[in-house]
């Protein structure tokens, strides 16, 4: 008796994570499918087979969905700024890391644009308590207090992750490509680290 009552919190925690699964799933179908706004909770919950109720325990909010959607996501980011190759991974200098990080995170902003301004806007001031804004301030803070130790990195880094907030860049998408938005963003980065903009000759400044 004793050993069957131990395992049943294990078996309802393993359906929990397929449940989970399942619902994360069917939302990433239906967001790509019809796109983040025109998706309600009660069209996920139908479409997953569970209740509004479960979903709204489980996630909170559509936000909250989209959230865990990106948690997923940016996981790969985060093995790569961990352990994959320089310079987005370790092994490069600092200011060389940090312009790789700028660049693909730019690009995956692109890619789950709107995801990401849902998750970001979802109330005042959410975009900074977010994990994930919070994962990227403290890795581009890190980088520029190695890069330039004279320079408040901590108020910097917040300044850099500006000019990738994705209400800003859902603004923009019309007028600048992703490659165009990568180098202004690289460019301002360079300024910070150098004085001087990015690609540009040092022997002209």
């Amino acid at each position: 008796m004793g050993e069957e009552l131990a395992a049943r919190p294990r078996k309802e925690r393993s359906d929990a994570i397929r449940n989970r699964e399942k619902i994360l799933e069917v939302t990433a179908r239906l967001f790509a499918e019809r796109g983040v706004d025109r998706v309600s909770m009660d069209q996920i919950a139908t479409a997953a087979g569970v209740g509004k109720g479960t979903l709204f325990r489980r996630f909170g909010d559509k936000a909250g969905l989209g959230v865990a959607l990106l948690d997923e996501r940016e996981q790969n980011v985060q093995q790569a700024l961990a352990s994959g190759p320089p310079p987005l991974g370790p092994g490069a200098p600092p200011g060389e890391r940090l312009l790789a990080f700028l660049t693909a995170y730019a690009d995956f902003l692109d890619a789950n644009l709107d995801l990401v301004h849902m998750s970001e806007t979802a109330s005042p001031g959410a975009r900074y308590r977010v994990g994930g804004y919070l994962r990227w301030h403290d890795h581009v803070r890190t980088l520029l207090a190695q890069a330039r130790p004279d320079l408040d990195a901590d108020s910097l880094a917040h300044l850099l992750l500006a000019g990738l907030a994705a209400d800003l860049r859902r603004a923009t998408r019309d007028r600048y490509s992703t490659e165009r938005n990568t180098a202004a963003i690289r460019a301002m980065a360079s300024l910070v680290l150098t004085g001087r903009p990015y690609g540009s000759d040092p022997c002209t400044h």
